[in-house]
């Protein structure tokens, strides 16, 4: 598990992964605020049962930094619900 301190921008070469994962999300209330917790789950092909991979937290800072990072990566992005 680990909480965001920063975000910056990453220039070198990349191409999508191959696998793809499921994505729970959850807010956490702490004495410190509220942060949003984002855990991804092992793929499919996941021998085992369905687990945590990884957490990810953001407080209000920095989802705030993470929607405008979102929204100017994706800038005809409407906000709907899937």
């Amino acid at each position: 598990m680990a909480r965001i301190k920063e975000f910056f921008r990453v220039t070198k070469s990349s191409g999508p992964h191959p696998t793809e994962v499921e994505c729970g999300y959850q807010a956490i209330h702490t004495d410190e605020g509220v942060f949003l917790q984002l855990s991804t789950y092992g793929s499919d092909e996941r021998q085992s049962e369905k687990k945590t991979s990884q957490t990810l937290q953001l407080d209000r800072q920095r989802a705030a930094e993470l929607l405008y990072i979102i929204t100017s990566t994706f800038p005809d992005l409407k906000v709907e619900r899937a």
